[in-house]
């Protein structure tokens, strides 16, 4: 099959219908990690494609009741969005980390809740499985993900453990060939809606790195239960929620890869997860951008648009420079990651320069837009809350810089 004829076929058509991206997603199977500069191209056409047909129309809708559009995203399973990163054989799209990077990236330009749902659907609970899981596991659970006819949760962080890991007091007490978890985990996207949870839990003496065991555990378990479902300030169709365990049974069948190495698995988790929010903030920045580009062009003050006054044109100039900053550490720690490599203070860095200048785009896309960017009428407004999220999840700004210090005086 040709691909540049096929995809630029279906790309010249002005309303896709969902065949479309079906069919897009059976072309991607089988694209290797080194696709090339074309065929990333359309790959960002088919997510921008599904953005707008599928998204856009609800963007304000679903952010003003905190609706979570769980059929959508089962519909966005069906098109290749939530199996990105996972090979064929498991019913995945088969792409690495700059295909998943644009994909993320073109999401969160229309709506970062989305953004946010599909990264960590993609970089958390299924990646976990597919880094740590036996092939049982992976057989089972990975192409119920992939395609989208289960939703993933991923369990670190705990009401008083965020960033401090090792203290956490859920806990998983062996009995047999069961163990018992008990606590609670909170900020979980998906934490209410997810189909089944990575959940990592203590087994041995806090502040032991070996002292905790992830588990696989089943929506529909006894004892397992959604909790509080958070009112944010941003990302409000995006679901956060508390998971509650109170005397739940999991038999050791379920624990990914070996007893005592959850903390380790996390830390290694989180460097792809540092990397998705970077293309979550890289979006949100564009898609901030962009508006106001359009707008400055647009609009009319004194006789001529604001874009040539050159308060406004150097503040778009700033806005352009940090985003064309942010997308080369993110796309080089996704480079490190296809390759193989470490990439721990890479993506550090574009998670925190990447989360930081977000805030600052859409802060400035607000000033541009002037009083209409304080309204819901305008997109900036949302761009504006949705981007601090994104300097605290998957570690805190300061977290990341301690994580880049301590990289760099090993070297």
């Amino acid at each position: 099959m040709n691909f540049r004829r096929t995809f630029g076929f279906f790309s010249a058509k002005a309303k896709r219908s969902p065949h479309h991206f079906y069919i897009i997603k059976i072309i991607f199977m089988g694209l290797s990690a080194d696709i090339n500069a074309e065929n990333l191209q359309l790959i960002r056409q088919s997510a921008r494609d599904f953005a707008e047909n599928y998204i856009r129309p609800h963007v304000m809708e679903w952010d003003e009741i905190q609706h979570f559009p769980i059929d959508m995203f089962h519909q966005m399973g069906q098109f290749g969005f939530l199996g990105v990163l996972v090979p064929e054989e498991y019913s995945g799209a088969g792409l690495g980390y700059q295909e998943y990077i644009t994909i993320i990236e073109e999401i969160a330009k229309v709506c970062g809740s989305i953004g946010l749902s599909v990264a960590a659907h993609n970089s958390l609970c299924t990646n976990h499985i597919l880094s740590f899981g036996n092939e049982t596991q992976k057989r089972k659970y990975l192409p119920m993900l992939a395609t989208g006819q289960w939703i993933g949760a991923w369990g670190l962080t705990e009401p008083n453990t965020g960033s401090d890991a090792m203290r956490m007091q859920c806990t998983a007490t062996r009995d047999g060939e069961y163990f018992i978890l008990n606590g609670t985990k909170s900020w979980i996207t998906h934490g209410k809606s997810g189909h089944v949870a990575v959940v990592i839990a203590r087994t041995g003496n806090p502040l032991d790195s070996r002292g905790m065991t992830t588990f696989v555990v089943e929506r529909g378990t006894p004892g397992f239960q959604g909790g509080k479902k958070e009112n944010k300030l941003g990302m409000r169709a995006s679901e956060t929620a508390e998971m509650i365990f109170d005397n739940c049974r999991v038999h050791e069948s379920q624990i990914l890869g070996k007893e005592g190495e959850g903390f380790i698995q996390a830390m290694k988790i989180l460097d792809g997860g540092r990397i998705s929010i970077a293309s979550l903030s890289l979006g949100i920045a564009k898609g901030a951008y962009e508006a106001s580009v359009k707008y400055a062009k647009e609009r009319h003050q004194f006789g001529k648009p604001i874009a040539e006054f050159q308060g406004i044109s150097f503040k778009l100039a700033d806005m352009a420079t940090k985003i064309e900053a942010a997308e080369l550490l993110t796309r080089q720690a996704g480079f490190l990651k296809d390759s193989g490599q470490k990439c721990t203070k890479q993506a550090a860095m574009a998670k925190y320069y990447a989360s930081e200048i977000s805030v600052q785009v859409s802060t400035d896309a607000v000033q541009v837009f002037g009083g209409y960017g304080y309204t819901k009428d305008f997109p900036v407004e949302k761009f504006y809350r949705d981007s601090k999220l994104c300097t605290i999840g998957e570690g805190t700004s300061e977290i990341q810089k301690l994580v880049i210090s301590r990289e760099a005086l090993q070297e």
